[in-house]
């Protein structure tokens, strides 16, 4: 790995971190995992994809506001981020919504199947889906306990090792 890309990875990981510290004290907010190429030994991922159980009465927009900082972060190393939401059931739900103003009719762009029926989700379901083994079972929980699913990258084990002994 050049120092740019071991850079980008370290910037994505730290988002990862401040992200899990801030939504896991979110209200509603079952689990947090990692997945993606972040969770293997490639050198240069693109983005960092994250996966959070909610619970279905959770409120979504202080998910949202975190997941918009991670997005900002990730950005800011020119870097992608998803953040995947699925219910306790193990049901993809959809993502995070993108916009700080959340509600049907504010933007045509919007690809969401059910824009506003759930303030802050998009669940773009016809374009993004995650299988239920990937959320029963992903490479990596992080909250509220955590389950490593293989070996983990070094920078990543230092990670969840951190996430692993906080208070």
């Amino acid at each position: 790995m050049h120092a740019t890309s071991d850079g980008q990875r370290q910037q994505l990981l730290t988002g990862l971190r401040r992200f899990v510290a801030s939504v896991r004290q979110i209200s509603g907010v079952r689990r947090i995992a990692v997945l993606g190429s972040i969770v293997t030994t490639k050198p240069d991922p693109k983005d960092i994809d994250v996966l959070v159980v909610v619970a279905d009465d959770a409120d979504l927009a202080p998910l949202a506001r975190c997941a918009r900082r991670l997005q900002g972060h990730a950005q800011s190393v020119n870097r992608g981020c998803d953040v995947f939401l699925a219910d306790e059931r193990g049901a993809y739900i959809g993502r995070t919504c993108y916009w700080k103003d959340c509600r049907p009719g504010v933007r045509r762009s919007c690809d969401a199947l059910h824009c506003g029926r759930r303030r802050y989700l998009h669940d773009d379901l016809d374009a993004i889906t995650l299988n239920r083994t990937l959320v029963l079972a992903p490479p990596v929980t992080l909250w509220p306990h955590v389950e490593r699913g293989g070996q983990l990258p070094p920078d990543v084990e230092e990670v969840v090792a951190a996430l692993e002994h906080a208070v």
